[in-house]
C-alpha cells in the first residue's frame, strides 16, 4: 500500500514591522528656542521705538524707564506733520530713491547683460574693475565725488543727490550673475530671426529677471532711503533735505536732543520700508536664492 506523502506547506516568515523612528523633538526645539530667542532681540529696539514715540520726553527720560507709555501722546507726531512739514522731506526722500532704483534697475541691466552675454575686447578687464571697486569704502571716494559735483554746479539740487548713485557695482555684478544662467540657445533662436541685442534685452531678458530686480530695486531703494552723509553735504538748504537729515537736523539741538521727536520720525522713516519688503519679499528671497545658479 503506497504511502502519499503530506504536502509541504511553505510557512513564510512574516517581514517585521517597521520600526516607527521616534521623533526627536530636543535638537528641533532647541532651533526653535534660539530663533525665538533671537527673534526677540532683534524686535525689542524696535518695540522700543514704536512705544518711545508716542512718549512724553519726561517719561523717556525717567528711571527706571517704562516699557508700556502711561499717557499716549500723539503731540510728536502732530511736530512732523504740522511746523516740521514731514511730507516736503518725504517727497524729497521718495523723489531721490525712486530716481536711483530706476537708473540702477536699467543702466545695471545693461551693464550685467554685455559681461555676461556679449563679446568685445576688454570685457574681463571691465569685469575685474567692476569687483575692485565693490572692495572701495565710500569714504574713500567722498570728496573727489563732492569736487566733482560742485565743479559741474550741481549742489544743492536733485541731480547733486542722485548721479552718484544711478549705477552700483553690487547691482552690476548681480544681474551679470542671474544673466548667465539664461541658456545662450535662447538667445541664438532670437538672433536667427532677425532681432537685434536692444530687442533680446528688453523683450527677452528683462523678462526673465523679475527676481534678482526685485532684489536690486529693495537694495537701492534701502541704501537711498536710509542714505544720510551724502544728502547733509549736497543739500545746503531745507527745500532739499531728505528725511534723515531732517530727522537729524531737528531732533537734535545744541544742549538737548528731544527723543520723542527722534523716536517718532524714525518710525515714519522705517515703515515705508517695511511695506516695500512686505509686498516684494517672495521675489527678494528667489531673487538672492538664484542668483550665481546656472
Amino acid at each position: 500500500m503506497t504511502t502519499i506523502p503530506a504536502p509541504v506547506v511553505d510557512t513564510v516568515t512574516p517581514p517585521p514591522a517597521p520600526r516607527r523612528r521616534r521623533r526627536r523633538f530636543g535638537p528641533r526645539a532647541i532651533t526653535y528656542t534660539v530663533l525665538a530667542v533671537g527673534l526677540a532681540l532683534w524686535l525689542i529696539p524696535f518695540l522700543w521705538m514704536v512705544l518711545g514715540s508716542v512718549k512724553t520726553q519726561g517719561e523717556i527720560l525717567r528711571r527706571p524707564p517704562t516699557w508700556f507709555p502711561e499717557n499716549p501722546t500723539g503731540e510728536n507726531f502732530a511736530q512732523w506733520f504740522g511746523p516740521l512739514d514731514f511730507g516736503h522731506f518725504f517727497a524729497n526722500s521718495l523723489i531721490v530713491a525712486v530716481v536711483t532704483v530706476l537708473g540702477n534697475i536699467v543702466f545695471c541691466s545693461m551693464v550685467g547683460y554685455a559681461l555676461a552675454k556679449m563679446e568685445f575686447p576688454g570685457k574681463k578687464v571691465l569685469f575685474i574693475l567692476v569687483m575692485v571697486t565693490l572692495m572701495v569704502p565710500g569714504v574713500v571716494t567722498f570728496v573727489p565725488l563732492f569736487v566733482m559735483v560742485s565743479s559741474l554746479g550741481l549742489v544743492n539740487t536733485y541731480p547733486a543727490l542722485i548721479l552718484p548713485f544711478i549705477t552700483a557695482p553690487i547691482g552690476v555684478f548681480l544681474m551679470r550673475q542671474f544673466i548667465m544662467g539664461i541658456p545662450d540657445a535662447l538667445l541664438e533662436a532670437a538672433r536667427l530671426d532677425g532681432a537685434g541685442e536692444w530687442r533680446i534685452f528688453s523683450r527677452i531678458v528683462m523678462p526673465l529677471c523679475g527676481p534678482p530686480l526685485a532684489t536690486l530695486g529693495i537694495l537701492t531703494f534701502l541704501a537711498s532711503w536710509n542714505n544720510f552723509l551724502w544728502p547733509l553735504v549736497a543739500a545746503q538748504t531745507e527745500e532739499m533735505y531728505t528725511l534723515p537729515v531732517a530727522l537729524s537736523l531737528y531732533s537734535t539741538g545744541q544742549n538737548a536732543t528731544n527723543y520723542g521727536l527722534l523716536l517718532a520720525g524714525s518710525v515714519l522713516v522705517i515703515a515705508p520700508i517695511i511695506v516695500l519688503f512686505v509686498f516684494l519679499q517672495r521675489w527678494f528671497i528667489r531673487g538672492v536664492a538664484t542668483t550665481g545658479l546656472k
